[in-house]
């Protein structure tokens, strides 16, 4: 009995040893890969990187994660060739596949959410129009046009949708004076645009959109997905 009892306190330490290196290898394995991708997407800010699963070293060997669970800040994406900051970017990111030095890592498929600010949105805007939320899932959207030699202010509420692949759109629901010839076609070409959206990590694009009080949330996907450049 007491060589039993010596033997399971042996196993409850060897175990306890197990679990304390395991965290502390992914806890330096998560900067690791943080201090990566932020150098790879040119980030202002180190990312948020929580590796999933237990145990982590056995993952590590296997080289492939199971699951890891990234938050970026501050992406730099490119709208109509100016550049418009893409306030965070959170991505569930599966079947991990990465080098021992973390050098690389892909991961086989990925969701998750984009989210832009509607005075990033308004940068995106060719004509100047400044885009806000207008309720309802809906965006509100005030540009200038000239009427008879005035220059006139006019808001519209308008859909946010996607427009083919990694471009959004904002499209009037309808123009106030609709019925006045050629004043529809006037506001339209102040208050709808489409901008094309690069710059999200190589094998991301975007899924879908949707308009909220702080912004416009985009879910995106992806295969293959590069976390490191």
């Amino acid at each position: 009995m007491r060589a039993l009892r010596t033997l399971l306190i042996i196993v409850v330490i060897l175990g306890g040893l197990f679990i304390g290196v395991d965290r502390i290898a992914v806890h330096v394995a998560e900067n690791k890969a943080a201090d990566r991708i932020r150098s790879s997407e040119g980030l202002s800010a180190s990312p948020d990187v929580d590796i999933k699963g237990f145990p982590f070293l056995t993952q590590l060997l296997g080289k492939k994660l199971d699951q890891v669970d990234v938050t970026l800040k501050g992406v730099e994406a490119k709208a109509q060739g100016r550049k418009v900051t893409i306030t965070r970017v959170r991505a569930e990111l599966h079947d991990v596949r990465i080098s021992g030095s973390f050098s690389s890592a892909v991961a086989a498929r990925a969701t998750g959410t984009a989210h832009i600010s509607y005075a990033d949105l308004t940068k995106a805007s060719e004509t100047g129009a400044k885009v806000a939320y207008g309720d309802n899932g809906k965006v509100k959207v005030t540009g200038s046009v000239h009427i008879l030699g005035r220059k006139v202010s006019r808001s519209v509420i308008s859909s946010v949708t996607l427009a083919g692949k990694n471009r959004i759109r904002v499209h009037a629901d309808t123009v106030p004076g609709e019925g006045i010839p050629g004043l529809e076609g006037l506001v339209r070409k102040q208050t709808d645009f489409e901008s094309a959206i690069g710059g999200l990590p190589a094998g991301l694009e975007l899924d879908q959109v949707r308009a909220t009080p702080d912004g416009v949330d985009v879910g995106v996907t992806g295969t293959d997905v590069s976390l490191t450049g």
